[in-house]
């Protein structure tokens, strides 16, 4: 177990007045077996009206609501948590399930069948046939190596490249550009499992890197939202693959929300109406670091519903 404190800072500059439509924020995860809530921080500027719902996928959503002209809006959410995690390793798979090709039971096909199915054109079956050439090598066809391949193979041979446009590459251009962001890489290795006829779907979070823990006394290193993919594997569950680190497991992915496409999962998802010419100016600062323990005579935190 691993307590953790993330700051999300999200700042847009507009170079004249604008007015903001409702904005969609997606920053507060669900308590889990394998995530505890301790605090949760939400500040607004300007002020807003806030409203909390549940999204199709059971995400914890805030529906911010303006009022009057503004040239600045800065989204600051802090959360405290106790993060677990444990190696797929430790849920084998059901036997049926172990090589593939393999076909869910009846009582599990319909919930998964939309993460089953392809999401993007593949007209010339660049993605799928690429895809197979991981079910050659150590494990053959078995179902959880196979991915593993599929993970570490988009890692190893891709370029990753920092992008800061709104938007996912679709996987074919992925594979044409021979690179992409986490997001990008997160969406060629869904679809390349659902070609395989695994279902899987979206993951928008932050990545924990011990190597960013800043010593008393000095300022957190800078980090950035992280998107990574889980695949349902009967008898595993949920299983979380990032195939921008390689890790297969949620030992250092906080997970936020999911979706069966990125545009589900986004952390900001919002409007506003000005002039055509009207210049946007954004910034964006993450910090994650580990909870040191608090002296014996202070309390822990709370969970704050907000």
């Amino acid at each position: 177990m691993r307590k953790l404190e993330i700051v999300h800072r999200t700042r847009y500059d507009y170079s004249e007045p604008v007015t903001l439509g409702d904005h969609r924020l997606m920053f507060r995860p669900r308590d889990s077996h394998d995530l505890r809530l301790l605090h949760t921080g939400l500040s607004i500027e300007p002020v807003a009206q806030v409203r909390w719902i549940h999204d199709p996928f059971g995400n914890s959503i805030a529906i911010a609501s303006f009022e009057g002209p503004t040239q600045v809006l800065e989204l600051t959410s802090t959360i405290q948590l106790e993060h677990f995690a444990a190696p797929p390793e430790l849920s084998p798979i059901e036997e049926y399930a172990r090589t593939l090709p393999f076909s869910y039971l009846a009582e599990e096909a319909p919930d998964l069948s939309r993460y089953v199915e392809r999401h993007y054109p593949d007209p010339n079956a660049e993605v799928s046939t690429w895809t197979k050439q991981f079910l050659e090598g150590e494990g053959g066809t078995d179902t959880f190596a196979a991915l593993t391949r599929l993970c570490k193979g988009i890692q190893e041979t891709l370029t990753y490249a920092m992008r800061f446009e709104i938007g996912t590459q679709p996987p074919a251009t992925t594979l044409e550009s021979g690179g992409g962001t986490c997001r990008d890489y997160a969406l060629l290795m869904m679809e390349g499992a659902r070609s395989l006829g695994i279902a899987a779907r979206f993951i928008t979070g932050y990545l924990y890197d011990p190597a960013l823990d800043a010593a008393p006394g000095e300022e957190v290193a800078h980090a950035y939202p992280h998107a990574w993919l889980e695949a349902y594997l009967p008898g595993a569950g949920w299983v979380e693959f990032d195939p921008t680190n390689g890790i297969i497991g949620s030992e250092r992915l906080i997970r936020v929300g999911v979706g069966r496409d990125p545009e589900q999962a986004m952390p900001i998802k919002g409007t506003f109406t000005g002039s055509a010419d009207v210049v946007v100016t954004t910034a964006v600062d993450v910090q994650v670091r580990t909870l040191l323990p608090q002296p014996a005579n202070e309390q822990a935190p709370a969970v704050q519903d907000l």
